[in-house]
């Protein structure tokens, strides 16, 4: 985990104020000779009002804003470099850094069903939607927060990338803010939900990862109950954010009923089998009603059939868990094949009678490679670093 963690920061002549912390700002504002209320006021037009520019903030006098332009500073937003359009109106970004670095983020409008069950607002407003949504913009956020990923699971398209960089904080919270901007969203009045479930595990750049949760939850003002992570099973990550007082919901990625089945597809499950991962989910506190979620990939013919069905009750049984099966993303030279709709309808029927709420989450924006486990960048870029530590 460590070794990841101190991947290399991005390499950027611009100094950018995204990201930063008050703390931080009230320093940078001292150091220009200016009052402490001025950190606040860059604070707010950073975060709470996402000005893209320092020529925007007109709160700061011009000649703050020329002396900070002069020293280097930028905003530093991630720049929407190409976009992608789904015909269920799911868009694909690609996101370039400072350092050119490209990373995708999806906008999903009315979300994708992943909330159901888990217990939270969001979870009724899928499952029951108002009759006056039409009012509001109703959409999920997914984010990415590494360069690649590290993890190499076996059917997701961004494996085949590995890993170059963490993403800084204003990186994973500007993606956000980015996206936002693009949809002229409301913050407070419309309803956003947020997934930590694009490229990359978010538990390898732990630090990075929360630093941006608590600017989303603090000055972005979107609730951390419409947050949810996706870790492969970082055990560490996971007893360290059992303990976080600001956190978003929890979903783990799970896609087997026993270790050898997960081995061959995850080959994370080496490092902390199923049993210590349960264990370690299982000391997570939960908000009332609140459930952890599963993540379950079905691999026709791997892990879709009615033994693994019991295999999973018998592993969930004791835990305040629900269960998004996911029919499997196909993507080019991947050796899977999608279940077939009776072995889906099958598994699932298994497990609720089994008394486990098990939903099947609808694939958003499979036609532009959106969906899950097919984000892949679509711009030519030097190799990828391999990390061997997992």
């Amino acid at each position: 985990m460590n070794d990841i963690e101190n991947l290399p920061n991005p390499k950027v002549e611009d100094k950018p104020l995204f990201g930063a912390s008050l703390h931080e700002l009230t320093g940078l504002m001292e150091n220009h000779g200016q009052p402490a209320y001025r950190a606040r006021q860059l604070y707010e037009a950073l975060y709470a009002q996402r000005t893209p520019s320092l020529d925007q903030i007109t709160t700061l006098p011009a000649a703050l804003r020329q002396a900070l332009k002069d020293a280097g500073h930028t905003v530093g937003l991630p720049e929407l470099l190409q976009t992608a359009r789904s015909i269920d109106g799911t868009e694909r970004y690609l996101v370039r850094m400072a350092d050119g670095e490209t990373v995708e983020t999806v906008w999903m409008p009315g979300g994708d069903g992943g909330e159901r069950g888990d217990g939270t607002q969001a979870a009724e407003e899928e499952e029951h939607p108002s009759h006056d949504d039409d009012d509001y913009k109703r959409a999920t956020i997914c984010i990415s927060s590494q360069v690649g990923c590290a993890v190499n699971c076996q059917f997701c398209l961004t494996a085949k990338l590995g890993i170059r960089r963490n993403l800084t904080p204003g990186e994973i919270a500007g993606q956000v803010a980015a996206v936002l901007n693009r949809h002229k969203v409301e913050v407070g009045r419309d309803r956003i939900n947020l997934v930590f479930m694009g490229m990359g595990e978010p538990f390898l750049n732990y630090a990075s990862f929360m630093d941006a949760v608590r600017l989303l939850a603090g000055p972005m003002s979107i609730p951390e109950s419409r947050m949810t992570v996706s870790t492969s099973g970082i055990l560490p990550g996971i007893e360290q954010f059992a303990g976080e007082t600001i956190r978003p919901k929890l979903a783990v990625s799970l896609n087997a009923s026993n270790d050898v089945v997960r081995e061959s597809i995850m080959p994370i499950t080496r490092k902390w089998n199923i049993a210590a991962l349960l264990e370690a989910i299982a000391a997570v506190p939960l908000r009332p009603r609140e459930r952890v979620t599963f993540e379950y990939v079905l691999l026709g013919g791997i892990n879709d059939q009615r033994q693994h069905a019991d295999e999973l009750i018998a592993l969930l049984k004791n835990l305040s868990a629900k269960i998004n099966l996911i029919v499997w993303n196909s993507g080019p030279d991947m050796p899977f094949h999608e279940p077939t709709p009776q072995d889906v309808g099958t598994f699932q029927k298994r497990l609720r009678d089994a008394g486990i709420p098990a939903f099947i989450r609808k694939p958003r924006g499979r036609d532009i490679y959106a969906a899950c486990g097919q984000l892949k960048r679509t711009l030519e870029q030097p190799p990828l670093v391999e990390i061997a530590t997992l």
